[in-house]
């Protein structure tokens, strides 16, 4: 069975492994409406899982957190800025796309160090 993206694949896999789903067409019909449900769920409550880095990635990281040790570059080029929200959206299974917001950047290149710095122990 696949890994549940978020509650509502956890609520599936319980009602099938305890047949309420069995029940609920029983009683329901057969559009119940538990897919639309189980949607709903794993939109409102994702469940997070941070994927390893590539090689490509890795480097890339290296290379930027070596010049800017201290996330501190200040004004970032447009290019960078994609390049970093890419490996992040990947990493993080997010869609958070750059921002001019320089608290949001922080955030989004402390926790790509951190990710960094679990490669570097």
């Amino acid at each position: 069975m696949s890994k549940s993206k978020g509650l509502g694949d956890t609520v599936k896999k319980v009602f099938k492994a305890t047949g309420v789903d069995k029940v609920a067409k029983f009683v329901l019909g057969d559009d119940c409406g538990c897919d639309e449900r189980q949607e709903a769920l794993n939109k409102l409550f994702p469940y997070k899982k941070t994927e390893c880095l590539i090689e490509s990635e890795y480097e890339y990281l290296k290379d930027y957190f070596n010049k800017y040790p201290n996330n501190n570059s200040g004004t970032r080029r447009a290019i960078v800025l994609n390049k970093l929200y890419s490996i992040y959206r990947r990493v993080f299974n997010s869609n958070k796309r750059p921002s001019n917001c320089s608290s949001c950047v922080r955030n989004v290149l402390n926790q790509l160090k951190n990710v960094y710095d679990t490669y570097e122990k």
